[in-house]
């Protein structure tokens, strides 16, 4: 018995030291960031910067990594109080509930193992997170309500326009009032099941990307196998999402897809995070037809930051992919999709956005042109569509 006693305890300790120190290597080798804080850039690009009232980023997945966002962390891309050092107002946070072993741009098979039951499990996450991947998503959306609660009355859980305006307004005294508006990365979350779009809605999800790195219910991904378009299930989605108010992202989608969405929704859409094809020629990446279009449903685009979907030097691609939508559609249609925290290298962290202005400055965008890409376009459009 005293045996059975020690080895149960050892156990424990095992897996009490797993779930605090396992994660964390995870999440450092999955969300290097190139270059680290402090970043230096001139006096010109930091008074612009500083003078920013509203900044805001489409896309980041660090809700799934299980740091707790209301501390400041030495690794990975996003926390609240980086958020504050950098001067964002809006974070949209997304929630990731499945990724596919071997995930890659070009074909992942609904079937593939699922990574990120394995990180629920090495995370101590609750054994009904396991196997759901709709209580992981309700559990995530859980974790951001509860760091809004324990962060000093200085976050902001958006879920409506009056949210958005009363972080606007609390900005307006205090820079340290910050605001994160949650998203579903997959509309496999859902299950299958118009229900679960719902429940979804009540835990305060107001954006959903019905595609990731696979097909699933409501049609294909860019990813995927399939290369379909939106099934009765999607088109029940979509219909139920603008009746919500809710903003569909078509960042994943198949190229079909993104012309079903488009011509079944009655509201704008946006694409959170991605690259220009002309830029980076990658099945990730948009056409300028693809461009055209969204600008012409009133949609906005958030140019990613990664390697993958901007090219190797990441300053001079996300500029390139920004100047190229403006110089299509306009600038009203550019906006920040970092995709920060979701498995990727990026040049640096979100207090590093004055370098952004900086290399704006230098390609000749003027002062109104960066406000709106820093952020004004967002708020506009949430405005519109909340």
């Amino acid at each position: 018995m005293k045996k059975l006693l020690i080895i149960l305890i050892s156990l424990l300790l095992i897996y009490w030291v797993a779930t605090l120190i396992v994660p964390s290597i995870i999440e450092k080798g999955n969300n290097p960031v190139k270059n680290l804080p402090p970043y230096e850039v001139s006096e010109e690009a930091l008074s612009l910067f500083n003078s920013l009232e509203f900044v805001a980023d489409l896309h980041c997945d660090a809700l799934l990594w299980g740091r707790d966002l209301t501390k400041k962390s030495d690794y990975g891309h996003v926390d609240f109080p980086r958020m504050q050092e950098g001067n964002v107002a809006l974070q949209v946070f997304t929630i990731v509930s499945k990724s596919p072993k071997g995930q890659n741009m070009d074909a992942n098979s609904t079937d593939a193992q699922d990574n990120i039951t394995l990180l629920n499990i090495a995370q101590g996450r609750p054994i009904s997170n396991w196997f759901s991947l709709m209580n992981r998503t309700l559990h995530q959306s859980e974790k951001l309500q509860e760091f809004g609660n324990d962060f000093n009355e200085q976050f902001i859980f958006i879920k409506s326009k009056e949210d958005l305006n009363k972080l606007i307004q609390a900005r307006k005294t205090d820079r340290n009032v910050i605001g994160g508006l949650l998203g579903i990365e997959g509309a496999h979350a859902l299950e299958g099941k118009l229900e679960n779009l719902e429940k979804a809605y009540e835990a305060g999800v107001r954006l959903i990307g019905p595609m990731h790195f696979f097909d699933n219910e409501m049609g294909g991904s860019a990813h995927g196998m399939s290369g379909d378009g939106l099934t009765d299930f999607g088109k029940q989605v979509i219909k139920r999402m603008n009746e919500l108010n809710m903003i569909i992202d078509l960042a994943h989608v198949s190229p079909k897809m993104y012309d079903d969405i488009l011509d079944f929704s009655e509201k704008p859409v946006m694409v959170s995070h991605t690259g220009i094809r002309a830029v980076v020629n990658s099945p990730r990446n948009l056409s300028d037809e693809q461009i055209k279009k969204i600008a012409a449903k009133g949609g906005i685009l958030g140019i990613a930051f990664f390697d993958m979907v901007v090219g190797d030097d990441e300053i001079k691609g996300i500029v390139a992919s920004m100047k190229r939508v403006k110089n299509l559609v306009g600038i009203e249609h550019v906006a920040l999709g970092s995709d920060y925290d979701g498995s990727v290298a990026v040049p640096f962290d979100i207090t590093g956005f004055p370098i952004i202005v900086e290399a704006l400055l230098r390609e000749g965008f003027t002062e109104d042109e960066i406000r709106a890409i820093m952020g004004e376009n967002v708020k506009r459009f949430l405005m519109d569509i909340l």
